[in-house]
């Protein structure tokens, strides 16, 4: 999805490029107006471009199964057909049409899902047969659901409601309802799996508070308030894949991290009026009407990025990169060091370093994932420039689009008016 536009108000073809992590964010993809791009994610915070179309098709959805070639498209010039390739043979393996604009498209390895307006069409990944179409749902125009990465643990959420945060889980394997959660007063804007898929990460479009679910139990485990000055439309949640981070994206500058355990009380001086106030809770939580107990309690971000620019819609990561004797990870005798990456329509990405005691991350690199192709489209249209001129100069027709020899394209230059000739005092006297 030509991130940030045209398609629908999640970004798709919304003014810049479509960017989007892999399932266990080894890798990204970028669906662009000259194709679709994969990135491979290095140890030393690099990225690596691995494969480019360059089929001249404006691509706004694109999703790769884990590390393989599988790759699902959706264009600009055919917004309702889905496109499954074998990216390495650049091969098409079929194209499935459908009633409405593709909102969205998932995979795991069981799985593929596509999302419309008001309708998911669950597909078997192995052999592309519809299984299952969940239809009339409620308006979702900006295609929001989830899938988990786990296919023991098969399950889809997506908007149960247009006027509240309620959430329908589907078993994808199974293919029956699962079950209903009441998440939020104000609609759905975000929702993220955890890597085991046992737990659901959502937030609402107030943007203020950020809640995690256990499924199928309905239980709710986390509840995180990202800030009391404002409300903010969130973007994009994203789980590390141990489970005990949750990264959170939103329309301003700042990327929120929060840490999934428990609290730890000590006897240290409260940080700030808030925390104050919440050991106050603790303390008196009885006395207190339950909804301003539930404020207070509410847990606060660990960690947290600022980034350079704002105003892109943006995806995150959480990963770890391996360091230590052969990069073997802490398993083999090396360490793990935690990297925020936040992906933005601009095209950047950006790697941040995620301490072990959170606070603010430090940019580590930035990388302009299309620079290349901007270069080349530059060094393209030169070219076309300078033969268009060339054209021109030559004297045999067809001359191009300019034409040297031709006055309405090259006017004649006026000559200056003479002035007259100054007298020269070298000359003789003529004779009388």
């Amino acid at each position: 999805m030509s991130l940030g536009g045209g398609l629908n108000t999640d970004g798709s073809n919304a003014g810049g490029i479509f960017v989007q992590f892999n399932q266990d964010y080894t890798s990204l993809v970028a669906g662009s107006s000259s194709g679709y791009h994969l990135f491979a994610l290095t140890p030393d915070d690099g990225v690596d471009e691995i494969y480019a179309s360059r089929s001249g098709q404006d691509t706004c959805l694109v999703d790769r199964l884990f590390s393989s070639s599988l790759v699902a498209i959706v264009t600009v010039a055919a917004p309702r057909k889905l496109i499954v390739c074998q990216c390495k043979k650049g091969m098409e393996i079929c194209n499935y049409s459908y009633s409405n604009t593709i909102l969205a498209v998932k995979l795991n390895r069981s799985r593929l899902v596509v999302c419309l307006e008001e309708s998911l069409h669950i597909h078997n990944i192995r052999n592309m047969k519809l299984l299952h179409t969940i239809r009339d749902t409620p308006p979702n125009p900006r295609g929001l659901c989830a899938l988990t990465a786990n296919e023991d643990c098969c399950y889809m959420a997506y908007p149960g409601s247009s006027a509240v945060g309620e959430v329908q889980i589907f078993d994808a394997v199974h293919l029956n309802a699962k079950c209903v959660l009441s998440a939020h007063d104000s609609p759905l804007a975000a929702l993220a799996w955890s890597a085991c898929g046992r737990r659901l990460a959502t937030a609402s479009e107030r943007g203020t508070v950020i809640r995690v679910f256990a499924v199928p139990e309905r239980t709710r485990l986390f509840e995180f308030r990202r800030g009391v000055k404002r409300c903010v439309s969130i973007g994009c949640l994203a789980f590390s894949a141990c489970g005990q981070l949750l990264a959170a994206t939103s329309n301003t500058e700042t990327v929120h991290v929060f840490r999934l355990c428990e609290p730890v009380r000590d006897e240290a001086e409260p940080d700030g009026w808030l925390g104050w106030l919440s050991q106050a809770v603790t303390a008196g939580a009885g006395y207190l009407p339950g909804a301003v107990a539930d404020v207070l309690a509410q847990g606060r971000a660990f960690a947290s990025a600022r980034l350079p620019e704002s105003g892109h819609r943006t995806v995150v990561a959480i990963t770890n990169v391996a360091k230590g004797p052969g990069a073997g990870g802490a398993g083999r005798g090396g360490t793990a060091d935690a990297r925020l990456l936040v992906a933005s329509s601009a095209g950047v990405l950006y790697v941040y370093a995620l301490a072990a005691e959170g606070g603010e991350c430090v940019l580590l690199r930035t990388h302009r994932l299309l620079e290349r192709d901007a270069r080349a489209d530059r060094v393209h249209e030169e070219s076309e420039r300078a033969l268009e001129l060339g054209a021109a100069a030559s004297g045999s027709p067809p001359r191009g689009a300019f034409d040297l020899r031709d006055p309405q394209h090259f006017p004649a230059m006026r000559a200056p008016h003479a002035a007259p000739p100054a007298p020269d005092a070298a000359a003789p006297a003529s004779a009388d």
